[in-house]
């Protein structure tokens, strides 16, 4: 019992979860716009709070799901059972005359809602069938819950109704029927209990299909009990009965009154309107209104047998029995479709489908007339014309449903070319009356007609887009699927089959019916293939996939018979086709009801009272026109017959005016309802005021007269302006989609966001205020001032567009526009989100993690646009992210609490990307099992990191409090735990590739250490630990390189085979590689530091093969699981290839190292190899995932110039040393070369023909490199005369690709571009590089404080801050003299004395050496001086070392004013503003020298000695100052020796200039 209200609990749960969600959204929303500021700031806690406890809520309720899933079935049995004694201890109170209705209950109420709930039960129960069919357990549990609960529902609505019954006797009846149901619904779920038991078993699923049809068939008992159903069942009984007259195969002849043909069809098109309005009154109503009709329909029916026994021809005959049949197959539609609406009024589309049913009685009605009457010329035509008319007249009764799929620019289209048709024929219908043209007038009629049909429904379409649209109603929602969709298709589906069958089809229409069967199974089709990829529940999207192929399979075959019928009309092959209509109409049928399940229903709008006023001149106008075209009908029925009458013209002329204005005003009307347009100028003029808003607090910003909001917190502001924000930024998305073809829903968006406008105004002003600093004051200012520019730009470009899809030149402003959008609201969150990590408000962060929770629980998943490895990948990537980050939370916490906002800002960025790739990861693992625990453990994650982020802010606000470091640390471990449990997760779903990320990261580290073993090869420190020769190592490392090779073809295999082998390949791989790379470090370093040429090219050899093992990886990774023909697959061939090819020329390579007379030739075949296939790589698609400069670029080309020159000279030697020494040299500046020529080329800067022109030319210059190398191998073998000759050729082939290359990179830096090797160049990067040095140690300066002291009374106080002040001064000083030196220097250089590019580069290079070294001194003089400066003040240095150094800043700034000098205009401003810098140096300097010799002097002065008096004391005193005298004066003589020798040394590396000026 415990255990089944647990149970119980879950339900309402998971029942609850949804709604619970929708009410967090909504309170989101409405936060900004409550004007209460207390209320909205507990509005806004209460969703936080709320949001976090439904993510809490719905993890345990998940776990407790998994511990009682098997449980669900049981307790629902156990309920189902409850409420059949239930019904019975009712039907015992009805024959006492005992039960009575409770509170609140009606007959009409509980009758709808038996209708509508029966409904959901049979939906229910058909997803029971499919969920027990495919043994899911945990989704067979649900079905029955859900279908207990709603047989609840219709237990309470049967009650109701016999309550509310004053027959005893059908209230039994009614309590009978729902028992009935409930015993059936028991043994279907008892039965559906045992096809889990025993999964595949054929009889159990046979009898689970025997007991659904009885559940069926009671549940259309219960239904027929209500009050008026027995009444239209009886009704089409009758039509039944009397359609049996139609089977006779021959109708006797009789002679016939023709005017008593004239009353039946006016009588029963009455009736079918009059059914038509009964649906809307009581079950009484319809009840008469029913059995009228049938009566109708008898007499109307007899009437036409004898006008078809009074026809002669047998094939008249025929056409008039099938135009019958035609009718009382409509008549029978109709009569069920107003049952339908009668049971179930909200039913989607339910009023429309009846208006169609009724149109289709006065449709066949029309054709039998049409074909059966004789009467005076055009009369038939006009009375099938004024029928049609009063048929579509119902469409404007009903304006809150969709009547057709037209959006409202289609029904803008669909009136104009419809009311130009009508013109054209009422013109027609009046030129053929005066001309007696009666054919002609015939046709204008039916074609007026069709167009006025036309213009009714495309007005009322119209009318129910500009209801829905208005702000104030409610809009609906896409479901799933779409039931009018499956309702439409289904009926035509039916209708088309029936034509089929009739005896009396013709072969076109045959054909056509075949066609209209192949459209809607194809949309069907479409439409379940669209559910499928979108629907969470893996049984709905078996059951969609299953369902579309039956109808596909029964489709098949049918038209197999179609066209066997086709080429032979016999009664056998007609019988063939019929039998293959019924398992196609019963697909269709399943189908339908199937989809009928609420879970996938859609929402329907609700029109609100302004909507309905904004609808009423549309439907007045199309009122009007329907009023105005019936009386000119009419009016041109009398004429036809007498075109003579004066007045009846005049009369036909005032009613063809009428229905002209009628049509103007009805286009008239619609354009100026357009959806959203009202709302968007609205919303414009509210934009464009806060914008002017927002410039005038600027304004005030500006001028310091901003006034402080005190009334409220920075931390409130802070939180309102975010959520606002937050809010704003969902609504791009939806003003796009709505913009670009979803017109009725542009006006709700567009006034949702203009709501945002104020509130966005007030929180940010309110924030700037709080700021003292004017920079974020205006930074936050700007930033909202961009926000409501860019959205005013979009809601220009929504309003433009419309939401006409067609309007396609405006969809490119609407992507530009949200782009904007986009980036301004993340400006502002990256400010927020600072500002409030900052101040450990991490209340927004929790808030975010906590949606991305709950988003993991969202039915629909987005498209999933890659695989499970994709998604396996990237969230292994942020799952790490986020375990690196809770470590240095931990480390944080200790050493610095106050950088924890950020890290948590960090984890939650990570966790919101991490959850959003979770969720498609779990929407496409393979078992659902995987998925489900992926999610699980995802969520549990996101629940560590909530609690991880509190207690970081909470640190921050207390960042002493030990108790909260400690739970920090707690937790983070708890997170990092957690992140383990994810990758396991992931590591179930795909062990294979899983094995492969691992394995490949393993590789990755493997190259860099062996990069970092080529440089110390490389520097010759490459060494044995022990004595052993390279034999020693051969034999393993041919050994360990074939065992690679058999890891590789197990590698290749596994991408085709099961997971757990491709897991074990790709472990054995890394671990091989490994043991394959430490044996060549073995065996390069016994080759000893003599030969670091011929140790790289070993450890090169095996570095190719782990990249090669690397990209190998990776691709298997790619192809696990495809089909053959996948392009991966040819990836993965493609780079076995390439491993296997490395491997081969790494045992290449380690039998000929030891051989000098081939190991260079060997050493520059394995170059040439590695080059080809650095180029394939350069030749991809991929984008590198960094840039570079076009500085960088062009460094890069110096190195293939040199390894140029290396491999001529090699070539010419044909030395094994230099051959290697080019191989290794060569490998290191073509890769360098295209890696950087790559990262330049996709620089968001360069442009595209830039782009291919670099990447052109670097393949261009590798080819051309390869030749070379390849021509330097083919002197090697035949060194001949002209085979060297040929090595300059090619050389200066590469050299001219250089060129080019270099070129190209100028190109990309435009007209600023430097030549990097430009002594002037460096000369200017140097003195910039020195100002910034010293404006940073001058920062640092202010930063300084004096030491704290115990005050004395003898002692000075302000020599310190004096010292300080001095030296900042020099810092000031010395900052602008680097900068005027710098402007100096760019003086030259426009003045030609020293050039861009020298043409004397000795002379310019040597003054630039000068310029660098003083710009140098300099700067380190300045740093010297602070740190001088910093010890003194603090206590660690004397007075002495901050002289010093202030004389060295002074001597410094004298060599960089001479340096300058050399070349410079005396006169020159430049010239006078750099003596003016170095002045003020000298000055400051002085000053601070002064400073401290006076603070020396005063301390000296202070500094009292006391004299022993004793004699014995008296001489040790004298001898112990002696001797410190004699050590200082040693000292002193000592530094001066040190100090010259140092400027001895120093001035040979002066250059000239300065030597000469210090002479």
């Amino acid at each position: 019992m415990y255990f089944k209200k647990i149970i119980i609990y879950i339900f309402f749960f998971l029942q609850c979860n949804i709604p619970g969600s929708k009410m967090v959204t909504s309170a989101k929303a409405a936060v900004p716009t409550v004007t209460d500021q207390a209320a909205a700031m507990q509005l806004g806690q209460c969703a936080k709070n709320l949001a976090t406890c439904l993510a809490e809520l719905r993890t345990a309720a998940q776990k407790a799901h998994e511990a009682c899933g098997p449980l669900e079935i049981d307790s629902a049995l156990s309920a189902v059972q409850t409420l059949k004694s239930e019904l019975q201890d009712a039907k015992m109170a009805t024959l006492e005359g005992q039960l009575k209705p409770l509170p609140g209950e009606s007959l009409e109420k509980c009758a709808q809602d038996l209708g509508s709930t029966s409904k959901a039960v049979g939906s229910s129960m058909a997803q029971l069938l499919t969920c027990a069919a495919q043994g899911n357990e945990h989704y067979t549990g649900v079905a029955a819950r859900e279908t207990a609960q709603a047989l609840r529902t219709l237990a309470q609505a049967a009650r109701g109704v016999a309550a509310s019954t004053v027959e005893p006797q059908a209230a039994a009846a009614m309590l009978d029927s729902a028992c009935h149901v409930m015993e059936g619904s028991a043994m279907l779920i008892h039965e559906a209990h045992q096809a889990l038991v025993c999964p595949g078993d054929a009889e159990s699923q046979q009898r689970l299909a025997q007991v659904a049809k009885a559940v069926s068939h009671s549940l259309n008992n219960c239904v027929n009990c209500l009050p008026g159903q027995k009444d239209v069942d009886m009704a089409l009984r009758s039509i039944g009965e009397a359609s049996k007259k139609l089977l006779v195969e021959n109708v006797r002849p009789t002679v016939i009154n023709p005017n008593f043909f004239q009353l039946p069809p006016s009588e029963l098109n009455h009736s079918a309107g009059d059914v038509v309005q009964s649906t809307r009154g009581s079950s009484s109503q319809l009840a008469v209104a029913s059995g009228k009709f049938s009566q109708d329909f008898d007499e109307f029916l007899d009437a036409g047998i004898e006008m078809a026994g009074h026809t002669q021809s047998k094939d008249d005959q025929i056409q008039v029995v099938g135009n019958l049949k035609n009718i009382s197959m409509a008549s029978s539609k109709l009569l069920l479709a107003a049952k339908s609406l009668s049971v179930d009024p909200g039913a989607a589309n339910a009023k429309n489908l009846l208006a169609a049913a009724a149109r289709a009685v006065t449709e066949s009605i029309n054709q039998l007339i049409t074909l059966c009457t004789q009467q005076a010329p055009g009369q038939k035509e006009c009375d099938n014309a004024l029928r049609e008319l009063e048929a579509v007249r119902g469409m404007l009764d009903n304006p809150n449903e969709p009547v057709s799929d037209l959006s409202y620019f289609d029904c803008i289209e669909s009136v104009m070319e419809n009311s130009k048709v009508l013109g054209e024929s009422m013109a027609g219908i009046s030129q053929h009356c005066k001309t007696g043209n009666v054919p002609a007038f015939g046709d204008c009629v039916g074609v007026a007609s069709k167009a006025l049909c036309g213009l009714t429904e495309a007005a009322g379409q119209a009318s129910y887009l500009v209801g829905v649209s208005d702000p104030n109603s409610q809009s609906g929602h896409q479901g799933l699927v779409d039931p009018i969709q499956f309702a439409r298709a289904n009926q035509a589906i039916q209708m088309a089959c029936q034509n089929l069958v009739d005896p009396a089809s013709s072969p076109s229409q045959v054909l056509s019916a075949a066609t209209i069967v192949a459209k809607h199974t194809s949309a069907l089709c479409n439409a379940c293939r669209l559910a499928s990829s979108k629907t969470a529940n893996p049984v709905a999207r078996r059951h969609f996939v299953q369902s579309a192929k039956e109808v596909a399979n029964t489709t098949a075959n049918l038209v197999k018979t179609i066209k066997a019928l086709d080429g032979d009309f016999s009664d056998e092959n007609r019988e063939r086709c019929r039998v293959a209509t019924t398992p196609l109409i019963e697909a269709v049928d399943n189908l339908s009801t199937f989809a009928s399940n609420p879970e996938f229903a859609s929402i329907p709008a609700q029109i609100s009272h302004e909507g309905s006023a904004a609808q009423e001149p549309i439907l007045r106008s199309a009122r009007s026109m329907l009023d105005s075209s019936t009386h000119l009908l009419e009016t041109a029925r009398s004429l036809i017959l007498n075109p003579k009458d004066p007045p009846t013209w005049s009369i036909l002329a005032g009613h063809s005016r009428t229905v002209s204005d009628s049509i103007k005003s009805l286009i008239t009307s619609i354009r100026d309802k357009a959806p959203g347009q009202r709302e968007c100028d609205q919303s414009i003029d509210s934009i464009n005021k806060s914008i002017r808003d927002i410039e005038q607090v600027s304004l005030a910003a500006v001028g310091q007269s901003l006034p402080r909001r005190d009334d409220i917190s920075l931390e409130a502001l802070q939180e309102q302006l975010t959520s606002t924000v937050q809010e704003i930024g969902h609504l791009i998305d939806p003003i796009s989609t709505a913009a670009r073809g979803e017109a009725a829903q542009l006006g709700h968006k567009v006034t949702q966001l203009a709501s945002y406008f104020e509130p966005v105004i007030v929180a940010s002003v309110g924030l700037a205020s709080k700021h003292a600093d004017h920079q974020q004051q205006m930074n936050i200012l700007d930033q909202t001032k961009t926000l409501f520019e860019s959205a005013l730009q979009m809601l220009y470009a929504a309003k433009e567009a419309g939401g006409n899809p067609k309007a396609t030149h405006t969809h490119d402003a609407i992507a530009e526009a949200a782009q904007l959008m986009k980036e301004a609201v993340d400006d502002i969150m990256v400010t927020l989100n600072e500002a409030a990590s900052e101040g450990g408000m991490v209340g927004g962060m929790v808030e975010s993690i906590a949606e991305s929770i709950g988003r993991m629980d969202e039915g629909t998943p987005p498209e999933p646009d890659g695989t499970f490895v994709d998604y396996q990948t990237t969230m292994v990537k942020f799952s790490k992210a986020i375990a690196i980050t809770a470590q240095e939370m931990m480390t944080k916490s200790v050493t610095c609490p106050e950088e924890l906002g950020g890290l948590a800002s960090q984890v939650m960025v990570d966790y919101s990307q991490l959850a959003q790739q979770g969720r498609l990861a779990a929407a496409t693992a393979e078992p659902e099992e995987v998925g489900s625990q992926i999610k699980t453990r995802v969520q549990e994650l996101g629940h560590g990191c909530i609690y991880l982020v509190q207690k970081a802010g909470a640190l921050q606000m207390s960042p002493t409090d030990s108790f909260t470091k400690r739970e920090l640390i707690e937790y983070a471990r708890a997170v990092t735990e957690k992140v383990s449990m994810v990758l396991s997760a992931l590591q179930a779903g795909n062990k294979g590739t899983q094995a492969c990320i691992t394995a490949a990261s393993s590789v990755s580290g493997i190259i860099a250490d062996l990069d970092t073993t080529i440089m110390f090869a490389s520097a010759g420190t490459l060494n044995a630990e022990n004595e052993e020769s390279f034999a020693d190592h051969r034999e393993n490392i041919l050994k360990t390189a074939k065992a690679l090779v058999e890891d590789t073809k197990l590698l290749v295999s596994g991408a085709a085979s099961s997971q757990d082998k491709l897991a074990q390949a790709a472990q054995s791989s890394a671990k091989t590689i490994t043991q394959l790379t430490d044996v060549v470090k073995l065996g390069a370093a016994s080759m000893g530091s003599e030969d670091p040429e011929t140790q790289v090219v070993l450890i090169n050899a095996v570095r190719d093969v782990a990249k090669a093992l690397a990209e190998l990886i990776s691709a298997t990774k790619c192809a696990a699981g495809k089909a053959a023909d996948d392009p991966s697959m040819y990836q993965l061939k493609s780079a076995a290839k390439v491993m296997v090819t490395n491997v081969t020329s790494l045992l290449k390579t380690v039998k000929a190292v030891e051989d000098e007379a081939t190991r260079g030739t060997r050493a520059l075949e394995a170059t040439i190899e590695c080059i080809k296939q650095e180029l394939t790589v350069f030749q991809s698609k991929d984008v590198p995932e960094k840039s570079t400069t076009p500085e960088e670029f062009i460094r890069m080309t110096k190195g293939i110039t040199v390894a140029t020159a290396k491999a001529v000279a090699a070539g010419n030697s044909a030395q094994q040393e230099d051959v290697i020494s080019t191989a290794n040299l060569s490998r290191k500046a073509i890769s360098d070369m295209l890696t950087t020529c790559k990262q330049a080329a996709y620089h968001p800067e360069v442009g595209k023909d830039v782009r291919n022109k670099a990447l052109l030319y670097g393949i261009e210059c590798t080819t051309g490199y390869i030749d070379l190398l390849e021509h330097v191998l083919l002197v090697l073998q035949k060194p001949t005369a002209e085979q060297k000759q040929q090595l300059a050729v090619l050389s200066k082939k590469v050299a001219g690709s250089v060129t080019e290359l270099i070129q190209t990179a100028e190109a990309m830096k435009g007209s600023e571009w430097v030549d990097p090797e430009d002594p002037t160049v460096i000369a200017e990067t140097e003195l910039l590089g020195a100002a910034a040095s010293i404006e940073a140690a001058a920062k640092k300066l202010e930063q300084l404080k004096p030491r704290t002291k115990p005050k004395q009374a003898d002692e000075s106080l302000d020599f310190e801050e004096q010292i300080l002040e001095a030296a900042k001064s020099i810092a000031a000083a010395t900052s602008a003299l680097v900068k005027s030196a710098s402007a100096a220097q760019r003086e030259l250089v426009a003045q030609g004395k020293v050039g861009s590019i020298p043409a004397n580069a000795v002379d310019d290079g040597q003054w630039s050496q000068g310029l660098i070294s003083a710009a140098r001194m300099v700067a380190a003089a300045t740093s010297n001086l602070c740190e001088a400066a910093n010890a003194s003040v603090q206590g660690h240095a004397s007075e002495e070392k901050l002289i010093s150094s202030a004389k060295q800043v002074a001597a410094s700034t004298a060599q960089l004013l001479v340096a300058c000098k050399v070349k410079a205009d005396q006169d020159s401003e430049a010239m006078r503003r750099l003596q003016a810098a170095g002045n003020a140096v000298k000055r400051a300097s002085d000053n601070l020298v002064k400073a401290a010799q006076k603070a020396a002097f005063d301390k000296a002065e202070d500094d009292s000695v006391v004299v022993k008096t004793k004699f014995v004391g008296g001489i040790a005193q004298i001898i112990a100052a002696q001797e410190e005298m004699l050590r200082k004066e040693r000292e002193l003589e000592e530094a001066r020796k040190k100090l010259a020798h140092i400027r001895q040394q120093q001035y040979k590396f002066l250059p000239s200039e300065l030597r000469e000026d210090q002479s």
